[in-house]
């Protein structure tokens, strides 16, 4: 009879590997990598952890191989076409897009729809252009409320963040200057608000640990034990 999950999490220089444990009446331990790249581990109920570590430390390079080849299977975001029926992510999830001939150029969300009106239906250039600039302010409205909920959660372990900027980043979601300052990517507004938590508890946690050592890892699971959940989801619908 197995028992109920426990997850741990491991460095191995920059990298970090989360993996859940069950314990079950067994002889030997075994360690999987579902499609989903999560890390699994069926252990003995007498495995100490320590060992169940040394033995996931062990496998590294083929837990990460494995993760790359699932991840090779998952779906590359299409060229977008901005036509009325694709569909978009906002906060999580997918809207269709209904493109409206107008003299007015202004967009609203409803029903499941994003409604763009626009002076011309088959410019999609400027079609994409409203859009980006929706989505932009749309982050400008909602981070600043997330924001101020991460900074209270992580107040009490001595770390202060006033404030934040909005920049584009092509290959990054956020990031914390030497100086302290925190970037956030617009393009994070697409995804679940816990996604954008787990973006926002990252760079906070860079003003007190510069590096992805063991304090910093440390630090962003007390304020977000389930980080790593998020972090994956990010990587799968941000491409």
């Amino acid at each position: 009879m197995a028992q109920a999950e426990k997850t741990y999490s491991i460095d191995i220089g920059s990298k970090n590997i989360a993996f859940s444990i069950k314990y079950a009446e067994r002889k030997t331990l075994t360690i999987s990598v579902y499609p989903n790249k999560e890390v699994g581990v069926i252990a003995p109920f007498d495995a100490p952890i320590e060992k169940i570590k040394e033995k996931v430390k062990k496998r590294v390079g083929w837990i990460i191989s494995q993760q790359n080849y699932f991840e090779s299977f998952e779906p590359v975001t299409p060229e977008r076409k901005y036509v009325s029926g694709e569909t978009h992510l906002y906060l999580g999830r997918q809207y269709r897009l209904k493109i409206i001939q107008d003299e007015e150029q202004k967009i609203k969300l409803q029903n499941g729809y994003i409604y763009i009106h626009t002076k011309e239906k088959s410019d999609k250039l400027t079609i994409k252009k409203q859009l980006d600039n929706w989505y932009r302010e749309r982050a400008e409205l909602k981070f600043p409320v997330i924001f101020e909920q991460m900074t209270l959660k992580i107040k009490k372990f001595n770390v202060i963040s006033k404030s934040f900027e909005i920049r584009n980043m092509p290959k990054r979601w956020g990031s914390c200057t030497p100086q302290g300052k925190i970037l956030l990517n617009p393009e994070i507004i697409k995804a679940p608000k816990a996604c954008i938590e787990y973006v926002m508890v990252h760079e906070l946690c860079h003003l007190k640990h510069h590096d992805h050592s063991r304090a910093f890892y440390n630090l962003q699971t007390l304020i977000m034990p389930d980080w790593q959940k998020w972090k994956n989801r990010l990587e799968k619908i941000m491409v």
